[in-house]
């Protein structure tokens, strides 16, 4: 099967920029500021990706994502833990249970530099070990070239490999330079099979942006109106705080509704935001804002 894109609209990034200027002049307060932090904390995929991750510090990890704060029992727990391969069943035997996902990234995460037969095997083992949900990343180079359908054919046997495993397409938005570009690869993905498109791997500069999050948006929403079918949505990278956080919902509801509103079909992929929501939480419950001391780093 082949890609076009000749589906794929050009984008007014004038447009895009003023309507994101509007958006985020929107303000909210009091009981749905509540309502809106404790719905971003139910969608967040706690994420630990580093080189000198070890099995205490994943444990950890699981351990904040099961009890984000046992002093208020109202809070919703995080969505996923998100992982390299190796730590899936480290995961697995920590929070199995507690109704959190493992996710796992693949595909030589986060360059996506080896053959597709080593994203594979790659992919199967992540499956295997019990992931829930596999980020992958895309082969920016050759969507750079021009090689489309080469991407379509790569996603495409992933998703084959992932089956019922939920798939989280990564298109690096940092390295493809332009919105049309965003819009063409968040086309392509759709249209290869991802149950979810994703912005960005967190290591490269710019990561998670409120443009690069609207075009991908409307991409799901333009493929929701021709098919009836969701694609889920995850920016991920540089979403460290409350509000920006909110400003991605308020985004979030205008263009894709309330069914969107829920974290079977958006996540946040974040290591830092988890932290500055419950400080907002606990602002808005006593009315002082506390230490950063008063809630683990990782």
């Amino acid at each position: 099967m082949n890609f076009s894109i000749k589906d794929s609209p050009t984008i007014d990034s004038v447009g895009v920029a003023e309507r994101v200027a509007r958006l985020q002049s929107r303000s909210i307060k009091k009981e749905s500021k509540v309502e809106g932090l404790k719905l971003v904390l139910s969608m967040i995929d706690l994420t630990t990706l580093e080189g000198k991750d070890t099995k205490g510090k994943v444990h950890q990890l699981c351990a904040k994502a099961m009890h984000l704060h046992d002093h208020y029992p109202e809070l919703p727990h995080v969505a996923a833990v998100c992982v390299y391969p190796s730590m899936i069943r480290e995961v697995r035997n920590v929070v199995n249970g507690s109704g959190i996902k493992v996710a796992s990234v693949a595909t030589a995460f986060p360059s996506g530099q080896t053959p597709t037969r080593l994203k594979i095997s790659e992919t199967k083992y992540a499956v295997k070990e019990g992931a829930d949900e596999v980020d992958m990343v895309i082969s920016r180079g050759r969507f750079l070239r021009g090689d489309y359908n080469f991407v379509f054919d790569e996603i495409c046997a992933i998703k084959e490999v992932c089956k019922d495993v939920h798939l989280k397409v990564i298109l690096e938005t940092g390295e493809l330079v332009t919105l049309d570009n965003v819009r063409i690869a968040s086309d392509l993905a759709i249209a290869a099979g991802a149950d979810f498109i994703k912005t960005s791997t967190g290591k490269v500069q710019p990561a998670a942006t409120l443009p690069v999050t609207l075009v991908m948006l409307e991409a799901i929403r333009d493929h929701f109106y021709q098919t009836g079918e969701k694609v889920g949505m995850k920016p991920a990278g540089g979403i460290s705080d409350a509000k920006l956080a909110l400003q991605y919902l308020v985004m979030l509801r205008e263009t894709l509704g309330e069914d969107w509103m829920n974290s079977e079909l958006f996540r946040f992929g974040a290591s830092r935001l988890a932290n500055d929501v419950l400080m907002q939480l606990e602002k808005e419950r006593t009315g002082v804002y506390q230490s950063l001391d008063y809630f683990s780093k990782d």
